[in-house]
């Protein structure tokens, strides 16, 4: 059945059966005709048969810029009109049937300023093992965005100073790489060779940063370090390794850098559905990081 007359049998269902609000059936028909108008330009599909759930995949992606509430929307309106085709027989299958709503946004977690980052990293001098280690983490997490569980696991063999990038094992043993400024490659050389390396004392230890009893450092002593360094830098916000995270991504976007690639560097997962509009080369992923991420721009100075 073409789409046109496939809406107008809806519409009249809705009508008789249903009885909506004028209001209603407009949102209704809106949405269901943005669709058709999408799959027609984008496939040159005029029939409901040729409706496959990629299309409605891909549709759903360019939609992300939107708010919850109305992409939510969006789905049940589909939702309601793929339900009427099979009840009608038009369809066999109701294919949005797989398509989840979006989750409901969360509070944005807290974020540091650029000035309350660097009033936060520049509090911690490098004189000893223990804080040049934590020097070198808080570093480390401020210039790669990745999650706390993902900094306490790495290991040596996964950070290439001369490459500028590390390979992050993230959710689900997931492989990806971030590349890294010149200035936090300076500081975590620095903590390898003149902290890292003589603590060991010719030691084995295949992690990059473990504590006193060349352990890994756990996520919970992490959260309690981070928080000890905060409240003496006179950071009165509260902190915690998210926070971090979210500031990495808040300052690339406010110096706007592109967000999908910020969404490629974070390793979110949910970038899979709409890899047709989201699909950036390794090269504009690094080139991104490196025009906007404020660390990159200040000049290289030893630690003191």
């Amino acid at each position: 059945m073409k789409c046109k007359d496939a809406i107008m049998e809806y519409k009249t269902y809705l009508i008789v059966e249903k009885g909506i609000s004028d209001n209603t059936l407009k949102a209704y028909l809106r949405d269901i005709i943005a669709f058709t108008n999408f799959i027609n330009e984008s496939y040159e599909l005029d029939t409901v048969e040729d409706i496959e759930k990629d299309h409605i995949r891909i549709y759903l992606g360019t939609l992300e810029s939107l708010a919850t509430s109305t992409v939510s929307r969006k789905i049940i309106s589909l939702r309601n009109y793929f339900k009427f085709l099979v009840k009608e027989n038009i369809l066999t299958t109701n294919i949005m049937s797989v398509f989840e709503l979006p989750k409901s946004q969360k509070k944005l977690p807290q974020v540091l300023s650029v000035k309350e980052m660097d009033q936060l990293l520049n509090s911690v001098t490098m004189t000893d093992f223990i804080s040049a280690r934590n020097r070198a983490m808080i570093e480390l997490l401020y210039a790669s965005g990745i999650r706390v569980s993902e900094l306490v696991n790495i290991q040596l063999s996964q950070i290439n100073l001369k490459m500028m990038y590390l390979k992050v094992i993230g959710k689900g043993n997931k492989e990806r790489l971030v590349p890294l400024n010149h200035y936090v490659c300076d500081i975590v050389n620095k903590y390898i060779v003149e902290f890292r390396n003589p603590y060991l004392d010719f030691k084995t230890n295949h992690f990059l940063f473990f504590d006193k009893k060349l352990q890994p450092v756990s996520r919970e002593n992490f959260y309690k370090i981070l928080n000890n360094i905060a409240l003496k830098a006179g950071i009165t916000k509260k902190i915690s390794p998210h926070t971090i995270r979210h500031t990495y991504a808040t300052h690339l976007l406010e110096n706007n850098a592109d967000l999908r690639s910020i969404q490629e560097l974070l390793g979110h997962s949910d970038i899979s559905t709409t890899t047709i509009y989201t699909h950036i080369t390794n090269t504009k992923l690094i080139e991104d990081y490196n025009r906007f991420h404020i660390r990159s721009h200040q000049n290289k100075q030893k630690e003191k």
